[in-house]
């Protein structure tokens, strides 16, 4: 009996620091992220590069959704912290410049006309289906804390698996 004890503990000493600091796995729900992403892929999050670095633009992204904290989105980092986002005529624009999305089919235009502003410890992030997508444009800013981690691996589908 001591054995088999002895090895559950060596094993949530293992397990228990890695799903809280390094990595957690992640299922996408919903359509927000089509095409790249789709409902019931079965995700591995990073949460271990952002205790050494920042965010980078056109980085997916798992966070606590700001509204409901307890709720988990994925999304896609466009604007960094100190950034000017535009969006008019279906595109954005990123600091006055056109912000290339080659991710993106030109079916997903994105809607509607405004302008935000990113303060020291906030982030823009959109959905890539910018029709279905609840996200920076509905419920403002990302502060940095709620960010989790970025997308590192798909692992099911077997056939999309792979390093993101």
């Amino acid at each position: 009996m001591w054995e088999f004890l002895r090895s559950i503990i060596v094993a949530l000493l293992i397990v228990v620091p890695i799903r809280a600091w390094v990595a957690q796995p992640f299922i996408v729900q919903g359509n927000s992220m089509l095409p790249n992403f789709h409902s019931g892929e079965y995700l591995i999050i990073d949460e271990f590069s952002y205790h050494f670095r920042e965010p980078e633009r056109g980085e997916v992204v798992v966070f606590r959704y700001p509204r409901q904290p307890s709720q988990f989105f994925i999304k896609r980092v466009i604007g960094l912290p100190g950034d000017m986002i535009e969006i008019r005529d279906g595109s954005v624009y990123l600091n006055g410049q056109i912000f290339s999305e080659t991710y993106l089919s030109d079916e997903f235009a994105t809607t509607p006309n405004s302008t935000y502003t990113l303060g020291v410890d906030e982030y823009f992030v959109l959905g890539d289906n910018r029709q279905a997508s609840s996200d920076s444009r509905v419920w403002g800013s990302l502060k940095e804390h709620f960010i989790v981690g970025r997308t590192l691996l798909r692992l099911w589908p077997f056939t999309q698996l792979g390093i993101l």
